[in-house]
């Protein structure tokens, strides 16, 4: 019972994490259950079955609010799905002493990804046209894999380069990778069902990440508004890749001094990516604060202008009065 508290403690904070940031879900909880010590094959199974229910009602949710593009989901979900059956097939078929390094390296480099990204703000190319298949397939097909194999990695991977290409909203980016990941997250469940069979998912660990999920979402929709995406996108990125590199140092049998040196530079580095992501936020705070000034200001001087384009007219109107009476008084005159 302490052990599923633990977990349901986890899916309940990798759901914290993907409301505020839109991502990760995998990638906290893939972490979180190798510290616990469960294999990675079986934690890939039981994140991607117990994301099939929070991105089913992820889904629905962005429907209903218009943030679905169909045509991007249907280009993206497919290969998504074929790359994400292929990495839980290639997961499954290696052992576990293998696959732990292998996943640990990915989920670092995630983790490295997210320090990066989120350490400045993300610049968006304002180009035209829509999104066509020769992109968003192969996107998908590497987004899948990388999301089998590392335990997550869907999101991390595929909204920064949606988000990037500047051809869609942000709220629809979100949306449409989010409705798409059901499908992958489908996809990756069959693959470790025919490669692991049924004992390789742990149902007690997928049924406590996804309550803990589910009890999570509406407190997640409450903490974005509270927690600044881009500060906890550094901190969570810090976390995962301090936790997989002591997976790494283990597995190439690094002694010594050598693991007091690596963790001081990536402890370094993930303080100075906080740093930036902070005066990145403070940055953004202070431009958000001119704008909305300069938008406030728009009322009292549209308010003004017809005070001022009244005064000429009525100083020009005496003017042309005398300009008129005097042909008429040189007429009488003459």
């Amino acid at each position: 019972m302490r052990k599923l508290l633990v977990l349901a403690l986890v899916g309940l904070l990798a759901q914290l994490v993907d409301g505020a940031l839109g991502m990760a879900y995998g990638l906290t909880s893939s972490t979180l259950l190798l510290v616990a010590g469960v294999a990675p094959a079986a934690a890939s199974a039981s994140v991607h079955l117990a994301e099939i229910g929070t991105t089913l009602a992820a889904g629905v949710s962005h429907w209903r609010f218009g943030n679905v593009d169909w045509k991007v989901v249907g280009r993206i979900a497919l290969p998504g799905a074929i790359g994400s059956f292929a990495g839980a097939t290639f997961l499954s078929s290696i052992s576990t002493e293998s696959a732990a390094p292998w996943m640990a390296a990915i989920l670092f480099t995630l983790g490295a990804y997210l320090l990066i990204r989120f350490s400045r703000p993300l610049r968006a190319n304002r180009a035209a046209g829509r999104l066509r298949s020769r992109f968003l397939a192969p996107l998908g097909l590497v987004a899948g894999f990388v999301d089998a194999t590392g335990g997550g990695g869907w999101g991390p991977v595929a909204t920064p380069a949606l988000l990037v290409s500047g051809r869609m909203e942000p709220r629809k980016v979100i949306g449409s990778v989010d409705t798409s990941e059901f499908v992958v997250a489908g996809a990756a469940s069959i693959g470790f069902l025919i490669g692991l069979g049924s004992e390789g998912f742990l149902l007690p660990t997928v049924a406590a990440l996804l309550i803990g999920g589910l009890i999570a979402a509406p407190i997640a929709a409450w903490l974005v508004r509270i927690v600044p995406a881009q500060v906890l996108g550094a901190v969570i990125g810090g976390v995962i890749v301090l936790t997989n590199a002591r997976t790494l140092l283990r597995a190439g049998d690094l002694g010594g001094p050598v693991p007091a040196v690596v963790y001081a530079a990536l402890g370094a580095g993930w303080l100075a990516a906080v740093v930036l992501a902070v005066r990145a936020l403070r940055r953004a705070r202070r431009a958000r604060a001119t704008v909305d000034a300069a938008l406030a200001a728009l009322p009292a001087a549209a308010a003004a202008a017809p005070t001022a384009a009244a005064a000429p007219t009525a100083a020009a109107a005496p003017l042309a009065g005398a300009g008129e009476s005097r042909p008429l008084a040189t007429a009488v005159e003459g």
